[in-house]
C-alpha cells in the first residue's frame, strides 16, 4: 500500500477566524515569531504584499460546483455517523505502526488506540477521521513511517510544543474546529496563507469542508492546498477508498431546523448559593463554540474538591466519566454522539458510567480536575448529535435563566424576568444565583 507525507513547504500558516470560533480578535491569524515552529497569536492583517481573492481553479472549483459537499458535516464531529466504530479493533485489523505505538500522555502510558480514543471523545472529533489523517500524513494506520520521517510528529506540524501523537492530534482537532465552528457561525473569513496567497472562504462550503480548508491551510501553501484536499491524489478521495464512503454513513443535517433545547436546570442543588463565575466561553478546546458557562459553589475550597455537589440539570444517563469530566445523555440511549448530552467538567468523585441519575440528583464535587482552574467549579456545555451548541445556535437556558453573552468570552449575564446575575470570576456581589 502506498503511503505518503504531506508536504511541508511552511510551519506556521495564518488563517482569519472570527472571535466566536477561536476565543480571538476578528482576523486573527498565526504568524512566525522567533524561532521556528513556534506559534504565537498576532492580530495584524494580511501582508500588503498578499494576492487577495485568488481565482479557484480546479479541482477546487469544480468542486464546488456539485450539487452536496463531498464531505458531510457528520463526518467531522463524534456524531452517529461513528456509531458503532471501535477504533481498538480498527487499528488492530489495519496492522500498521499505530497498533504497537505507545506514549506517556499526562503522566499516564497509552496505546494508538486508548489515544485516538480520548482525543476523540474529549473534543467530540470522528475518529474515523482522525484515523484517516493519521494515515494520509504518516502511513501510521496500515504500514509503517516513511523511512528518515520523525515519529513525534506523525501529522506533519512539526511544532517543538506539540510533539507527540496525542499533541499533534489535539493541534489537528483545533484547526478543524475553528474552520467548522465559525463556518457554522457564518462568520469564517479569508484563509491566508504563508506565501502571501488569501482567498474568501468559498461560499457554498458546508461547515465539514471548511473543517478541512482549516487543517490544510495549516500544512501547506496555497499552491498545494486544493490538490492535497479534492485532487485525484488528495484527502478525500484517499479518506474514501481507505475507511469507505461518508455519505453512505452520513447523519445529516446534524442539526435540524428548529432545534429546541429541552429543559434543563441550574445544576446546583436547591436551597443552594453558588456564584456564576463564568459567561459564555469556548465549550471544549479552542476553536469550539462559545457555549459553556462556569458555576462555583461559595466554598472557599481552592482547588479542592467542594464539599457541594453539582446536580443533573435534566434525567440522563452516565456514558463517559474520566479526567474530571462527565457526559449525561439525555435521551438516555447510553451514546454520547445521539441527541442531546450535557458535559461537565471539573468535578472529582463523579458518578460512574452506567450511572441513570433523575433531576437534581448529585454527579460530583466541583474542582480543579482535569484542566486548567484557579478555583473548584464545574464547566458545563451542551451537545447535539456530537456537535458542540453555541448561543447562536440554541439559546442555553437553565431553570428559566436565559444564557446571555458579554462583550468577551467569560463575560455576560444570567437573565430572567427583571432577574440579572452578572459573572464575575471572583464570585462578588451580584454574581449570586439560587435555586
Amino acid at each position: 500500500m502506498h503511503h505518503r507525507r504531506l508536504p511541508i513547504f511552511a510551519l506556521l500558516l495564518a488563517l482569519t477566524l472570527p472571535a466566536l470560533a477561536c476565543n480571538l480578535p476578528s482576523r486573527a491569524r498565526m504568524q512566525p515569531t522567533g524561532t521556528p515552529g513556534s506559534l504565537a497569536l498576532a492580530t495584524e492583517l494580511a501582508a500588503p504584499t498578499a494576492t487577495p481573492n485568488v481565482e479557484l481553479l480546479p479541482p477546487m472549483a469544480t468542486a464546488l460546483a456539485q450539487e452536496r459537499p463531498l464531505i458531510p458535516d457528520s463526518e467531522i464531529v463524534y456524531s452517529p455517523a461513528a456509531l458503532g466504530f471501535d477504533v481498538s479493533a480498527f487499528i488492530d485489523s489495519a496492522g500498521g505502526y499505530l497498533r504497537g505505538y505507545s506514549e506517556t500522555v499526562d503522566k499516564e502510558t497509552l496505546n494508538g488506540a486508548q489515544i485516538v480514543q480520548r482525543v476523540a471523545e474529549e473534543t467530540s472529533t470522528n475518529p474515523r477521521l482522525l484515523l484517516g489523517l493519521l494515515e494520509y500524513t504518516s502511513g501510521w494506520v496500515f504500514g509503517q513511517p516513511a523511512p528518515g520521517s520523525d515519529p513525534a510528529y506523525p501529522i506533519g506540524f512539526e511544532n517543538p510544543s506539540y510533539r507527540g501523537l496525542d499533541r499533534e492530534l489535539r493541534l489537528a482537532v483545533r484547526y478543524l474546529s475553528q474552520g467548522y465552528y465559525a463556518a457554522r457561525a457564518g462568520q469564517l473569513g479569508q484563509i491566508v496563507f504563508p506565501d502571501g496567497v488569501a482567498i474568501d472562504l468559498p461560499a457554498r462550503s458546508n461547515p465539514g469542508m471548511a473543517a478541512l480548508y482549516s487543517l490544510f491551510a495549516r500544512l501547506m501553501p496555497f499552491i498545494d492546498w486544493q490538490n492535497a484536499i479534492l485532487g485525484s491524489d488528495g484527502f478525500i478521495e484517499f479518506y474514501s477508498a481507505h475507511f469507505g464512503d461518508p455519505w453512505e454513513r452520513a447523519a445529516e443535517p446534524l442539526l435540524p431546523d428548529g432545534l429546541e433545547q429541552p429543559a434543563l436546570d441550574l445544576p446546583i442543588p436547591p436551597g443552594q448559593t453558588w456564584a456564576y463565575t463564568g459567561g459564555p466561553h469556548i465549550a471544549w478546546g479552542v476553536g469550539s463554540p462559545l457555549g459553556a458557562i462556569d458555576l462555583a459553589p461559595i466554598s472557599g475550597t481552592g482547588c479542592k474538591p467542594a464539599p457541594q455537589q453539582a446536580v443533573a440539570a435534566a434525567p440522563g444517563v452516565v456514558v463517559r466519566s474520566t479526567r474530571g469530566a462527565l457526559a449525561l445523555d439525555l435521551d438516555g440511549d447510553g451514546n454520547e454522539q445521539t441527541g442531546w448530552v450535557l458535559v461537565y467538567m471539573h468535578l472529582a468523585n463523579r458518578a460512574p458510567v452506567g450511572s441513570h441519575v433523575e433531576i437534581d440528583e448529585p454527579l460530583g464535587n466541583p474542582s480543579c480536575e482535569g484542566g486548567a482552574a484557579t478555583g473548584a467549579h464545574v464547566h458545563l456545555a451542551r451537545k447535539y448529535n456530537g456537535e458542540w451548541l453555541g448561543l447562536d445556535r440554541v439559546p442555553f437556558v437553565l431553570s428559566g435563566w436565559v444564557v446571555e453573552a458579554g462583550d468577551k468570552p467569560y463575560k455576560g449575564r444570567l437573565v430572567r424576568g427583571s432577574q440579572v446575575v452578572t459573572a464575575n470570576s471572583n464570585g462578588m456581589s451580584g454574581s449570586s444565583i439560587s435555586r
